[in-house]
């Protein structure tokens, strides 16, 4: 019996072939073989929701090679991941082979396993079943709405806002929690207060500190020591007091380990513990699910990463216990499992958690098979694993309150000691690079009605503290706790609002962009129940009841669109001007903050009695002057109002010590970039030239004056700030590209640049996008040649096999369409079928090309991007009018047939 196996990637189809031996075909679909189109009226709400479904260019080939495999094949399964998009592609998968007509004859069925090992991949074979249609259906319902939501929504935003590129159902509502959070921080009004803290000896003279809580038998509030002169009463009457123990209060604490890993717990952990962004710490968990050869066998170190379940196998659990007894010992081991409880409503997507196929596999024993985040991910994933079923640390906590005999003031001391540290042992959450707080501190031994030694009283200014900005991974948190989104989108959703530029990250924090919190503004202004919260939330709650079986997926399209559809249709006779003045409304605090001195914030610094506003223009939104075009101050969208536009996009760094032009940062359009002016060509005066005579005169030619030269300019890489370039760093992004040495194999130079879509590598004819992280201007070979051992955008050379003798131009040799051939500047010659490229020698490629060229070989043309051109189709344009001949006035088409 023959059988097809289809999974999403290739990785998971060489570690899952292994497992299952002969019989087996194991293929990659990799990913989504198809999508809506990127049109207008791929969903149509009229046609009962009617999708229209395309198969693009790179898919067709995997497509053609599935339906080739199924050629005399029994069986089909379907082997796709076990979350509702793994389920979704398996549906395509089915649904184009049936269209193509490949299935004839061929048994198709559904397999899932949680984790990619050999014992459950053999189990998911031995029990197969059929596609889950509620799951398909909750992702045609998501899949719909997110389009509909775009493809209707968007359009507004252009026409209405210029500058904006898009919006979406879920992440203009992460969008708006960044943008809200911003303007939280902007209203704030820090506040001053005072504490005052006393140093003591205790009866043994070990010295600690109490903070004073009480005075005159009543307690202090926050800002009750509103200034120093407060303060340093209440500190006064603290260094005069005679001071003792007044009373001990002791209790029991314990602390319990959190359950094993959530997609999204193990996202906020992973920014918390590794710095990794959300986009990263998937895509290493994604290679440690699908498979790492480790000691000559490939296999899969966890379990599916996409996941809202917090429960484990009995099996997998009962392996845990067996290793803390025998690690850690019985103190550390529960007199009975612990068993977590999911908080996913949708039982159907609640898989279990995140966790080791085989917890005995410790991070140590696999350090040399896995490279650096992997391991680091890997080894919180494991000691996560491993503390959720060890025993809860105890503490012994210790308040001490101290008061002198009139008991006119009261301070407190606090302290704990861990009396036993459980799963501390191994794991603390949210706190391996925290500082301990007060209660993490050690009090000496003291009782009732001990006299203290009182060394020292001061007394110290605070300042209350705005809000702090999202980070990675209090963003998923705050999503998750408003039911927004689900496990396998937060991700995509922090990734999407990076690209278009409507937040950055900075420091690991999220600032909104002024062209963000423009599109937040609108949407508040004009759609604002679909930026709400609890009307998000609800919609996946709806959702999640379709994959459950609870509510028909049409309907809540339906639902849907009727009310989207008429707030679209009540934009479209919406002005500009009426969205600005929305805008400005909403917005102005913001960006004319009242700073107490009484002016108008908006008065025109520049004609002084214009009014400054909200403009758009073609790069988007920007402060003008209400007398333009008469007052033409301009700024950009900025809450200093002191800066002209001139002055805050450009800034000078100095002068090129080579040529003595100078050098800037400056704002364009697309973003930041740096300067070089050009320098100036020297001026010679035209030799003195006689006038032609008035028939040699007509008919010449003008001569086109020499265009003057241009500035050269690069953009900031991902990360680099403006305020963070100096002269130095700005020099060496305009020396750019530059050579990081010879790769080993091909001795080809290997070159680091920016281009249009930002830094890269370069190795012959193969490019190589730097992944974040990898800094252009530092990365060294090593990298480099592991970077580019990932693949490129163009076939690599093989190898450099010397330098022509004729003008020591280098002879390299390629891997082409029909296979190895040498090169040399732009003539090629194949290479016999009986010759090894990697045996060729110069002498063997020099009498190629010489052949080659003796037959009259014709340099190879080639594309932009290095294929040569005759692999590229060419379509033949057809006349759409006939050109008048000037010479007869025959038309140009029947001149040339």
């Amino acid at each position: 019996m023959s059988v097809v196996v289809v999974v999403e990637s290739p990785a998971k189809a060489k570690t899952i072939g292994k497992y299952l031996g002969p019989g087996y075909h194991v293929v990659a679909s990799y990913g989504h073989i198809r999508d809506l189109p990127p049109k207008d009226g791929s969903v149509r709400p009229d046609d009962d929701f009617a999708m229209d479904w395309e198969v693009d260019d790179r898919s067709e080939k995997h497509i053609r090679d599935i339906a080739g495999a199924l050629r005399g094949a029994d069986r089909l399964y379907l082997a796709t991941d076990p979350d509702r998009e793994g389920e979704a592609i398996s549906w395509h998968v089915r649904q184009e082979l049936e269209n193509r007509k490949a299935l004839k004859g061929v048994e198709v069925k559904r397999v899932t396993f949680n984790e990619i090992t050999k014992d459950a991949v053999r189990y998911a074979i031995a029990h197969p079943r059929e596609l889950d249609h509620e799951l398909i259906q909750a992702y045609l319902a998501r899949r719909a709405l997110d389009y509909l939501v775009g493809f209707t929504l968007s359009p507004v935003l252009w026409r209405k806002l210029p500058g904006s590129r898009s919006a979406g159902r879920v992440q203009s509502v992460a969008l708006r929690l960044i943008c809200e959070r911003e303007a939280e921080i902007e209203r704030f009004v820090s506040q001053e207060f005072w504490t005052v803290d006393a140093d003591l000896l205790a009866p043994d003279a070990t010295p600690f500190v109490a903070h004073l809580t009480h005075l005159d038998g009543r307690k202090l509030d926050k800002f009750d020591l509103p200034d120093a002169a407060a303060a340093g009463t209440a500190r006064d009457r603290v260094a005069a007091a005679a001071l003792s123990v007044l009373a001990i209060e002791r209790k029991k604490a314990k602390r319990h380990p959190s359950p094993p890993f959530t997609t999204s717990t193990l996202q906020q952990e992973a920014s918390r513990k590794l710095h990794f962004t959300a986009k990263h710490t998937m895509q290493v968990a994604q290679r440690l699910y699908e498979g790492v050869e480790v000691d000559g066998e490939t296999v899969g170190l966890i379990t599916y990463m996409r996941t809202d379940g917090v429960q484990m196998a009995n099996e997998a659990i009962q392996s845990v216990r067996a290793l803390i007894k025998g690690d850690f010992g019985d103190r550390y081991l529960p007199s009975a499992p612990r068993h977590y409880k999911a908080k996913a409503k949708n039982a159907q997507e609640a898989h279990e958690a995140i966790r080791p196929t085989d917890v005995g596999r410790a991070p140590a024993a696999l350090s040399r098979f896995l490279d650096r985040d992997q391991l680091r991910l890997y080894e919180l994933i494991w000691k996560r694993t491993m503390a959720s079923q060890m025993e809860s640390a105890e503490f012994d906590q210790v308040a001490v309150d101290i008061a002198p005999k009139d008991r006119s003031l009261t301070l407190r001391a606090n302290g704990s000691v861990v009396v036993f540290d459980g799963f501390l042992r191994l794991y603390r959450e949210d706190r391996d690079d925290a500082e301990g707080d007060e209660n993490d501190r050690l009090l000496p031994p003291m009782k009732e009605g001990d006299v203290l030694k009182l060394t020292g009283a001061r007394s110290d200014q605070h300042f209350t503290q705005p809000p702090p900005r999202y980070s990675e991974a209090s963003l998923v948190k705050r999503l998750e706790e408003l039911g927004i989104g689900r496990p396998s989108t937060y991700a995509s959703i922090l990734g999407v609002l990076q690209d278009r530029s409507y937040v950055r990250l900075d420091s690991r924090r999220f600032f909104p962009e002024d062209r963000g919190r423009l599109v937040t503004a609108f949407l508040e202004s004009f759609f604002n129940r679909y930026v709400q919260y609890g009307f998000t939330a609800d919609l996946e709650e709806r959702l999640d009841d379709i994959s459950g079986g609870r509510v028909d997926w049409k309907m809540v399209l339906r639902d849907f669109w009727t009310d989207f559809h008429t707030a679209v249709d009540g934009t479209k006779d919406l002005r500009v001007s009426q969205v600005l003045d929305a805008l400005d409304q909403d917005l102005g605090p913001h960006f004319f903050p009242d700073d107490g001195s009484g002016l108008d914030p908006r008065k025109c610094p520049t004609c002084a009695n214009g009014r400054l506003g909200l403009k758009l223009g073609k790069f988007g939104a920007f402060i003008g002057c209400s007398n333009y075009p008469d007052c033409r101050h301009t700024r950009p969208l900025t809450t200093d109002g002191s800066a002209p536009s001139d002055a805050s996009n450009t800034r000078d760094l100095g002068s090129d010590p080579e040529t003595g032009t100078l050098v800037s940062v400056r704002k364009g359009p697309y973003g930041f970039y740096v300067q070089r002016d050009p320098v100036a060509a020297a001026e010679e005066a035209p030799p003195p030239e006689e006038k032609p005579p008035e028939s040699k005169a007509k008919g010449r030619k003008k001569v086109a004056k020499p265009k003057p030269p241009a500035p050269k300019r690069v953009s900031l890489p991902k990360g680099l700030e403006p305020q963070d370039l100096d002269l130095e760093k700005a020099l060496a992004l305009l020396a750019l590209p530059r050579e990081i040495g010879v790769h080993p194999d091909s001795r080809l130079p290997i070159l680091a640049g920016i281009g249009r879509f930002g830094p890269y590598l370069k190795h012959g004819d193969a490019y190589k996008s730097l992944p974040d992280g990898d800094d252009v201007l530092t990365v060294g070979l090593n990298r480099a040649v592991d970077l580019l051992s990932q693949g490129g955008k163009a076939r690599t050379p093989v190898r450099l096999v010397g330098n022509h003798p004729a003008d020591g131009k280098p002879v390299t040799v390629r891997d082409g369409r029909y296979g190895p051939y040498a090169q040399h500047g732009d003539l090629r010659a194949t290479l016999p079928k009986d010759r090894e490229a990697g045996e060729l020698t110069l002498d063997e490629a020099v009498a190629l090309l010489a052949a080659k060229a003796a037959k009259g070989g014709t340099p190879a043309k080639t594309t932009k991007s290095g294929i040569p051109a005759k692999t590229t189709k060419t379509v033949k344009a057809k006349p759409t009018k006939a050109a008048k001949s000037p010479a007869k006035g025959r038309t140009a088409a029947k001149t040339a047939r």
